[in-house]
Formats: structure tokens, C-alpha cells, sequence
């Protein structure tokens, strides 16, 4: 399955939410951030932040997420992957 049908699964309000959620906590701009901009290279995000996205995400979207996921999550388009994942389960 490819990451286009897999994100297929949120409508683009779920995605913006997701991206609100995110730049409120690496604290950006939101035409900053793109789908596949690197929160670590490009958006200085460590470690607790990632840890603080996926916490929100799993407190908002009412899903879980393993922090093995946090690998995977390195780009909007990332994150979106794994929510919609986690959505299905």
C-alpha cells in the first residue's frame, strides 16, 4: 500500500489539524512547514518535541501510537502515514 492510499484515510480537515498541532508545538508558521520539510534538519525539532507531537495527535485523533513510530514520523507526510494507520487499527 502506498503512502498516497494510506493518507487517503483523513480528509484534508483531520490533515489540517494535524499540521496545526504540529507547528504549535515546534512553534513555526505554518507556510513554513510543507509535507515534506524535516522537523529535525530543517525545523530544529529534538526529541521531546516529537515526543510531544505524538502525543498530541494520539490525545486529539483518539488513536494510539507505538514511540517506535517516532522513526517514521519525520515529515508531515510521515505523521499523516501513521495517524491514518493507527486510525484503522
Amino acid at each position: 500500500m502506498t503512502n498516497a492510499s494510506v493518507t487517503n484515510g483523513l480528509d484534508a480537515a483531520r490533515k489540517q489539524e494535524i499540521k496545526e498541532i504540529v507547528c504549535d508545538i515546534l512553534e513555526i508558521d505554518e507556510d513554513e512547514v510543507t509535507e515534506t520539510s524535516l522537523f529535525k534538519e530543517e525545523h530544529d525539532a529534538d526529541s521531546l518535541r516529537a515526543i510531544e507531537i505524538l502525543a498530541a495527535l494520539e490525545r486529539t485523533q483518539k488513536v494510539t501510537i507505538d514511540q517506535a513510530e517516532l522513526s517514521r514520523m519525520v515529515n508531515l507526510e510521515g505523521v499523516y502515514v501513521v495517524v491514518a494507520e493507527a486510525a484503522q487499527h
